[in-house]
């Protein structure tokens, strides 16, 4: 399995920004589609933003315009700008690296609250 390390979680105001990050431990990085999925309280983990090895990239339809999903290779790092935030985002959010078997960060809060 790939060990995933992210950071940049906190506590930020409505319309504020973050930016996550995770640093894979993994020499495939730069094949494997990687991705950020998020869990809010009493719901169900669910899928954010999804970039592909040639950089095709996918947002739940609740982030799109607001949300940027990037990779540097090189660092074997994947980030998460997050603009214009809400309440609604207020999750813990978890990095996915997508293998034979899927691997996990540990997670970070995001908290988006006046």
């Amino acid at each position: 399995q790939v060990q995933l390390v992210e950071s940049g979680g906190g506590l930020v105001q409505p319309g504020g920004s973050l930016r996550l990050s995770c640093v894979a431990s993994d020499s495939f990085f730069r094949i494997r589609t990687m991705s950020w999925y998020r869990q809010a309280p009493g719901k169900e983990r669910e899928l954010v933003a999804s970039i592909t090895a040639r950089y095709n990239t996918n947002y739940v339809d609740s982030v799109k315009g607001r949300f940027i999903i990037s990779r540097d290779n090189a660092r074997s790092t994947v980030y998460l700008q997050m603009n214009s935030l809400n309440v609604d985002d207020t999750a813990v959010y978890y990095c996915n690296a997508r293998g034979s078997t899927d691997s996990w960060g540990q997670g970070t809060q995001v908290t988006v609250s006046s």
